[in-house]
């Protein structure tokens, strides 16, 4: 019987909320590590994650050690885990998790309880909306994110690839934008503007060649500030660097990047989250191996951090793997004390792991650290007031910074170390 057909089991040993990268990543290491029964546990009609909704390069050089497209890399890493027995169900939602642990579960035949041994968490990221951006203007139709205008060029089903629009607005200029340029291009879709408040675009510069390419303005310095339109998307207003509005004819706007992680079953649960509104990721506070605030539950991938690439999820699910396996075998160093990793610089958007096990043996290798603005200036790790660690940065918006944990282990003599960050006066 095909893995999506098979009944959902009442008990497993490790239950994986998240079928993308990470989570199948981390179920086909646990089956190899021995682990008897493991569940995956996806609320898409199939698993793969966000790569199914790429069409295009570049995927897979990491782990199938070629360049594949999103949906060819998607079904790899899917067949892989079912050919080492992992049960992957999707149309399977978590509505919540307990204590336990046990999991609330929606699924096509109604309402379901499994319990597990262990649960991790790769429920992933999702793009921040056009209310939560504070757009003014008109609430037409025909603003969509990008995730959304990928699942209808190229998961349309029966229907086939829907166009939303034709000559549509792109705001935001992170990598996803860029995808999202050549998503259109697959469509016959044409953007008319691509716009970025910064005074750079977010991606590599390079990244910058895609829009000229195919003779799409770039913006920077710009924001949107409303939209217009009665049933249909008819224009937006702009506001460049030195002020000045105009209009621009569009009949829609894709809304990029801005990613927040997925982090709602830990929010309306019992684990700990990192607050934003305090420099923190908002996902779950996590320590080196990936335990989160109730040991039984683990996190890996993009739920940690918005956003990293699929390779990096996919390294991140091998080694939450690992640690998982370690777990259920009484093998995972327990902590002798606990240490918190904070932030006093109000360009650091979020460092992780937040918590750090004593003594530092296994799990991650580096504390990752995110800007939220360019800083140039010398990057330190403090434990009160001793320096354990310091280096100079030229730092830029979401850009991976990586502080090695080696650098600091055997130093640490506090409950808090700070990273913190001397600009040039």
């Amino acid at each position: 019987m095909p893995p999506s057909n098979r009944p959902l089991p009442p008990h497993v040993d490790v239950a994986i909320v998240g079928g993308g990268p990470a989570g199948l990543a981390a179920a086909t290491r646990l089956k190899e590590r021995g682990v008897a029964s493991v569940a995956v546990l996806d609320r898409e009609p199939a698993a793969g994650g966000i790569p199914r909704h790429c069409g295009h390069y570049p995927f897979g050089l990491r782990e199938c050690h070629r360049l594949l497209r999103g949906p060819d890399y998607a079904r790899r890493l899917v067949a892989r885990a079912e050919a080492a027995g992992v049960d992957i169900h999707p149309a399977t939602t978590v509505v919540a998790v307990a204590p336990g642990p046990r999991l609330m579960l929606s699924t096509a035949d109604g309402k379901a309880e499994m319990t597990a041994r262990r649960v991790l968490l790769a429920t992933g990221v999702r793009e921040t909306s056009r209310a939560a951006r504070f757009i003014g203007g008109d609430r037409p139709l025909g603003v969509v994110s990008t995730g959304a205008l990928q699942s209808m060029v190229y998961l349309g089903g029966a229907q086939g690839a829907r166009r939303p629009f034709a000559s549509p607005v792109i705001l935001g200029s992170e990598l996803v934008s860029f995808s999202a340029i050549l998503t259109c291009r697959h469509a016959g879709i044409r953007p008319v503007a691509m716009v970025e408040a910064g005074a750079r675009i977010t991606a590599r510069r390079f990244a910058a060649a895609l829009p000229r390419l195919f003779g799409i303005p770039l913006h920077l310095g710009t924001t949107l500030t409303a939209i217009h339109g009665r049933s249909r998307v008819e224009g937006v207003s702009l506001r460049g660097p030195d002020g000045g509005e105009w209009d621009i004819e569009t009949d829609g706007v894709i809304v990029t990047g801005a990613f927040t992680p997925e982090a709602t079953l830990a929010r309306l649960g019992h684990l700990a989250l990192d607050a934003t509104d305090n420099g923190g990721s908002g996902g779950p506070v996590i320590d080196q191996f990936g335990r989160c605030s109730d040991p039984a539950f683990f996190a890996a991938g993009n739920l940690l951090r918005p956003v990293e690439t699929a390779g990096w999820s996919w390294q991140e699910g091998v080694a939450a793997g690992d640690a998982l396996a370690d777990s259920l075998a009484g093998a995972l160093p327990e902590a002798e004390s606990t240490v918190t990793v904070t932030t006093d610089h109000p360009a650091i958007k979020l460092a992780l792991p937040q918590r750090l096990a004593l003594p530092l043996s296994g799990g991650m290798t580096h504390i990752q650290l995110r800007l939220t603005r360019a800083v140039r200036g010398r990057l330190t790790v403090k434990d009160g007031d001793e320096i354990l660690w310091s280096r100079d940065i030229a730092g830029l918006p979401e850009r991976r910074i990586l502080i090695p944990l080696a650098g600091i282990a055997g130093k640490i003599h506090g409950d808090t170390v700070t990273l913190s960050i001397a600009e040039p006066a």
